[in-house]
């Protein structure tokens, strides 16, 4: 038991275990032990690693204690490194003191669907929803809905229960309109922004989005492909290309095959998206695109001619 705990056990679950009260003293002053909070503690000497850690908080917090918001998109995969302050949700009855560097969540125990997963944490769903209400701008909040589905934690039907499920919920419909779009397969906040800014309001082709090819023995996600025009469109999140190696082999490979490849980072989506449709509609042209791209409700670029070149 104190193994599958990460070493943390507390002073009940020792006793239960077969030790005497004064067998655990012995253990904490030959130092064999270690206090990690009232009751609880680490059956080792040395410093606690991130896992002992969290079960000597979940074991503090006792009744209805689970991991939640950052801890437990920690615990579920879709944090890559360990937030600072440890989240947990509590049932809203219970009161607990204040514990160094652990932020206590009261919420009704009917909101919390904790899967039979140890430690304790909330769902992927629950979590994502829990962090898309901690966030401080909208586009934070659907970066979360994103990610879980892009990293294939989730899915968008699930998602779209749990935001019904919810009474209360702040930027239910912005959330509900990402969640539609993230089902079209936009699987980061960039690929979110390069549909909803450059290729719908402009006009553009559907494209279809991460498609999965395979380039030689290594299987690659395209983000968008317009497939008649065999054009294949990359947006490079920090996050998602950190291999500018890989990016060149996926590439070559692609020209081998009769492809084009157009790269955008976010400055080009984000902050330039009639530019960069411009550019797009330049290269779906020369591919035999006979249609007319629309001007969005703010584009300052003039109308080109079908097959110019983009300024």
């Amino acid at each position: 038991m104190f193994d599958e705990q990460g070493g943390a056990v507390t002073r009940a679950q020792a006793i239960a275990a077969g030790l005497t009260e004064d067998a655990v003293r012995a253990q904490l002053r030959a130092g064999r032990w270690r206090r990690a909070f009232n009751g609880v503690y680490w059956t080792f000497s040395g410093p606690p690693a991130r896992t002992a850690t969290l079960w000597a908080t979940l074991l503090t917090a006792g009744r209805g204690a689970v991991f939640s918001h950052e801890t437990a998109a920690e615990l579920l995969g879709l944090l890559d490194q360990p937030a600072e302050t440890i989240h947990m949700s509590l049932p809203s009855d219970r009161r607990i003191r204040t514990l160094p560097g652990v932020r206590w969540h009261h919420r009704t125990v009917a909101a919390v669907a904790v899967p039979a997963r140890e430690p304790a944490r909330t769902s992927v769903v629950d979590t994502v929803l829990d962090l898309t209400q901690t966030a401080t701008t909208v586009d934070d909040a659907i970066s979360w809905l994103v990610r879980a589905c892009g990293r294939r934690l989730t899915t968008s039907g699930r998602l779209l229960a749990g935001i019904e499920a919810r009474q209360r919920l702040r930027w239910r419909d912005a959330l509900t309109s990402a969640v539609a779009d993230v089902s079209a397969g936009c699987h980061s906040l960039l690929e979110l922004r390069y549909l909803r800014d450059v290729e719908r309001p402009h006009g553009l082709p559907a494209g279809t989005r991460q498609r999965r090819r395979r380039t030689g023995a290594a299987t690659a996600y395209r983000d968008v492909e317009y497939d008649e025009y065999r054009l294949i469109v990359e947006l490079d999140g920090q996050a998602a290309h950190l291999d500018p190696r890989r990016d060149r082999h996926r590439d070559n490979a692609a020209t081998i095959q009769g492809w084009s490849t157009l790269r955008f980072g976010w400055a080009d989506v984000n902050t330039r998206p009639c530019e960069t449709a411009t550019v797009v509609t330049a290269a779906l042209h020369q591919a035999g695109w006979t249609g007319t791209p629309t001007r969005c409700g703010t584009c300052r670029i003039p109308r080109q001619p079908e097959g110019s070149p983009a300024p």
